[in-house]
């Protein structure tokens, strides 16, 4: 919590790209192979 408080930065944007990135891999689950998913997580 003092982190938070005392460091003007936070993983925000890091934490959304994850967070998206783990929305695509939900949505592909066993749809197509690796290269399906690729070409999707490259477009997002």
């Amino acid at each position: 919590m003092r982190a938070a408080i005392a460091n003007p930065w936070s993983n925000g944007q890091t934490e959304g790209q994850v967070n998206r990135l783990k929305l695509v891999k939900r949505q592909m689950y066993g749809r197509a192979k690796i290269d399906l998913l690729e070409t999707r997580l490259i477009g997002a």
